[in-house]
């Protein structure tokens, strides 16, 4: 399956308007996207995922118990705001001012890949975020991916990921 990968630097224009780089179009017509869903992320960022991982996503938030009050909350803040967009003419996708005013999104703006979604975050959050990449990455590696198999090994049995 393909993935959505790379770092994209953007501008959003005076309406509200993205036009989405032509490396990620590839990749999106890759993973034949023909629609995406644009919805908040956990952090000050939106999240852009191809409509089939959306809804991927949006059957195991369906299928949490609404009796319980922490399920309810959850799906109320994650699902607000999600829409369904078509690309515009020109490659382009308009993202609602709401949506725009909760990330904190001005002009510009990068467009980072995460596998099987992307973020869109300013550029000046996404540069702080960057910036402050942990003391110790590679503990964070190992206890994240620490018992994950690669090829038939697991890292914790080789020392970590094959190089």
């Amino acid at each position: 399956m393909s993935q959505l990968l790379g770092e994209f630097e953007c501008k959003i224009d005076s309406k509200g308007r993205l036009r989405i780089p032509s490396g990620l179009l590839t990749l999106l017509s890759n993973m034949n996207a023909t629609k995406v869903v644009l919805n908040r992320g956990f952090e000050k960022c939106l999240n852009l995922y191809p409509k089939d991982v959306w809804d991927d996503v949006a059957d195991k938030i369906g299928s949490l118990n609404d009796f319980v009050k922490q399920n309810r909350e959850f799906k109320r803040y994650f699902l607000r705001g999600a829409t369904e967009i078509d690309l515009l003419g020109n490659d382009r996708i308009l993202l609602q001012k709401r949506l725009l005013e909760y990330a904190g999104i001005g002009k510009d703006v990068i467009l980072a890949g995460q596998g099987n979604r992307i973020e869109i975050w300013s550029k000046e959050d996404y540069d702080k975020l960057m910036e402050n990449e942990p003391e110790d990455f590679s503990a964070i590696g190992e206890a994240v991916m620490g018992d994950i198999h690669f090829g038939g090994v697991s890292t914790s049995d080789s020392g970590g990921p094959p190089q």
